[in-house]
């Protein structure tokens, strides 16, 4: 499976684009569409869109095999869409440790789609940004609804 052009669009107006390095909320060193900076990258003069783009497509494809990896249920497109987005923000670790990938891989999805939103926090605080973007992608996990995958 692969992200869909609605999910695309979802994960690109979550990060927005920034063609010059900054601190992300974890406060570590992003450019792009939240790409993290690697100790052996270097953008002096920034970034252009299509070297974004790029980039961001490594990160994507990286972030769709940890969910066909770890996700052992069948997903409708929406459903891969929202966890394709989750962990390209987060990283795969953390899907692989949580209770939502628990929940999903025993046929809870409404539970697992409901865990989505106890993500939004950075260390101990709530953190405004996170919070809209899980709701967001638990909109996009209840989007198109259908059969199975959407019972609780």
């Amino acid at each position: 499976m692969q992200l869909s052009e609605k999910g695309l669009g979802f994960l690109k107006k979550s990060e927005g684009f920034r063609s010059h390095s900054y601190l992300d909320v974890a406060g570590v060193p992003t450019i792009a569409y939240g790409h993290r900076i690697l100790p052996t990258e270097s953008f002096p003069d920034g970034i252009a869109e299509a070297q974004g783009a790029d980039l961001l497509a490594r990160a994507v494809s990286g972030a769709e095999n940890a969910v066909e990896r770890l996700v052992k249920v069948e997903l409708a497109q929406c459903q891969f869409d929202a966890l394709v987005d989750f962990v390209y923000n987060l990283g795969p670790r953390k899907l692989e440790a949580s209770t939502l990938l628990r929940t999903l891989n025993i046929g809870r999805y409404g539970a697992a789609a409901d865990e989505l939103l106890r993500w939004d926090h950075v260390g101990m605080r709530e953190n405004e940004g996170l919070k809209a973007r899980r709701e967001g992608e638990f909109l996009l996990w209840h989007s198109a609804d259908s059969g199975q995958q959407s019972a609780a």
